[in-house]
C-alpha cells in the first residue's frame, strides 16, 4: 500500500492495516503489485488504484463505473436487447435477483445493475474487492450513476461458501440468477484488458474450482445459471447447459434445471 500525498497517510494506513499490507513510502520502490492512494478532486479525494509490475505488463487497473468504457457501454450498449440481458432472462420491465459470484472488478454487474437488477458481486480477493468498493465509492458520488450503484452490493468472500448458505432453508431469499465468469486468458487486442487480466489471475489464480463453483449455483439459483466462456472453450463442467447465447468472441452458457 502506498500512497504518494501525506494527507492520505490515514486512508492508507486504514487500507494496509485492513487488508494486511505493509505500508510503503512513496520513495520506497517495489517489484511486486502495489495498491497506491492517488489524490482526487473532487471529492471524494482519493482513488485506488492497483499498480502493476514490469513482469505483468506494468500499467494500472481501477474498478471505474463513470468514464471509459463501462460510460461508453452504459450509453450505447444495447439495453435488454444486448447478450448479458437475453442470457439472464430480462423481459419487459422486470427487476432481478443477481449474484455474481465472480464480481472481479464488476463490470458486468454494473451493466446488470443499469438495466434494472439488483446485483450482489462476491468476490474472493480482498485486493480486487477492495479496488470496486472504491470504485463505487466513487460512483456513488456521481448524479448519473448513484441509482445504479445503489442497486450493487459488494460481498468479499468465497462465492460457494455464500451460495450454500442461500441454498440452505430458511437462509434468506435465493437469488432468481447467478452469474459466474470463470477466469480465462484475455482473447482481445486490448492491452488494457490483458494487463487486467495478468493482475487479476496474479491475484486469485486461475479460478480452477469453477465446476464446484458451478454446482453451488446450480443449487441456489431459482430460475437459472448463467456462465460467461469464451466462444470456443468447453463449459466448465456438468450437466451440460440447457441453451447457449453466443457473440463474437464470447458466448453465454445457460443453465434452466435449477434449484
Amino acid at each position: 500500500m502506498r500512497t504518494d500525498d501525506t494527507s492520505l497517510i490515514e486512508s492508507a494506513q486504514h487500507w494496509a492495516v485492513r487488508l494486511g499490507c505493509p505500508l510503503l513510502h512513496q520513495r520506497q520502490r517495489s517489484d511486486a503489485l502495489v495498491l497506491e492512494l492517488r489524490p482526487e478532486s473532487p471529492a471524494p479525494g482519493y482513488r485506488l488504484v492497483l499498480r502493476c509490475p514490469a513482469e505483468l505488463g506494468g500499467g494500472n487497473v481501477q474498478a471505474e463505473f463513470v468514464t471509459g468504457a463501462l460510460g461508453y457501454r452504459l450509453r450505447a450498449g444495447g439495453g435488454r436487447s444486448q447478450p448479458l440481458a437475453r442470457a439472464v432472462g430480462l423481459r419487459g420491465g422486470a427487476a432481478l435477483e443477481i449474484v455474481d459470484a465472480t464480481a472481479g472488478l464488476g463490470r458486468d454487474a454494473f451493466v446488470l445493475a443499469s438495466l434494472g437488477c439488483r446485483v450482489t458481486l462476491v468476490e474472493r480477493s480482498p485486493i480486487v474487492a477492495a479496488l470496486v468498493e472504491d470504485g463505487l465509492r466513487r460512483a456513488a458520488a456521481d448524479e448519473d450513476v448513484a441509482e445504479i450503484v445503489a442497486r450493487m452490493r459488494l460481498v468479499t468472500g468465497d462465492g460457494r461458501v455464500l451460495l450454500a448458505r442461500l441454498a440452505e432453508d430458511n437462509a434468506g431469499p435465493r437469488p432468481d440468477v447467478v452469474y459466474m465468469d470463470p477466469m480465462y486468458p484475455a482473447r482481445t487486442k486490448s492491452a488494457l484488458v490483458k494487463k487486467e487480466l495478468r493482475a487479476l489471475r496474479a491475484l486469485v489464480g486461475g479460478d480452477e474450482d469453477a465446476g464446484e463453483l458451478l454446482a453451488a449455483a446450480l443449487h441456489a439459483a431459482r430460475r437459472r445459471v448463467v456462465v460467461k466462456r469464451p466462444l470456443r472453450a468447453p463449459p466448465v463442467g456438468q450437466p451440460a447447459p440447457s441453451t447457449q447465447i453466443r457473440g463474437k468472441t464470447t458466448r453465454y452458457d445457460v443453465y434452466l434445471n435449477v434449484g
